[in-house]
């Protein structure tokens, strides 16, 4: 596992937005979780790989390289299965959703992108994204899959 001595693990924040991704951060942070910062989709992925978060907070809406993008990137590397990711964004998370669904459907047969395996809307709250943050890591330890995964079609 992926995570400091004495920490609950690793969260990387993702996002363009200094003043939140500080609070996320400082959240994360005081209840004893190990963090590090990222401005964009780009600046994230090289994070990752020398961080290995067990969690990205991850906003949608960035300069560079987006979330989606990201997501995608991220999903896509087996040596990233396990990483978990809640996506903090300003963006509803219905519409999300709806637009993820367009994106595999665009995507073709055996190319769909496993959506993220929470979401918290902005402006967050502490107890939101620690809520969420408890439930995508309790739920996500022990099958190894992402609790929210929508299930594949035959």
């Amino acid at each position: 596992m992926a995570g400091g001595a004495g920490t609950l693990g690793r969260v990387l924040v993702v996002d363009d937005e200094m003043h939140l991704r500080l609070f996320i951060k400082a959240v994360f942070e005081s209840a004893g979780y190990e963090t590090a910062t990222a401005r964009d989709g780009e600046e994230g992925l090289a994070r990752l790989k020398e961080f290995r978060p067990r969690l990205v907070s991850l906003d949608l809406m960035m300069p560079n390289q987006g979330g989606i993008r990201f997501l995608s990137t991220l999903r896509a590397d087996p040596e990233f299965a396990d990483t978990r990711v809640l996506v903090v964004s300003g963006v509803e998370d219905e519409t999300f959703r709806h637009s993820l669904a367009l994106l595999q459907a665009a995507g073709g047969a055996g190319r769909a992108l496993r959506g993220p395996d929470g979401y918290v809307e902005k402006p967050p709250t502490a107890e939101a994204l620690l809520s969420e943050a408890k439930r995508i890591l309790e739920s996500g330890a022990e099958t190894g899959r992402a609790p929210n995964a929508e299930p594949k079609e035959a």
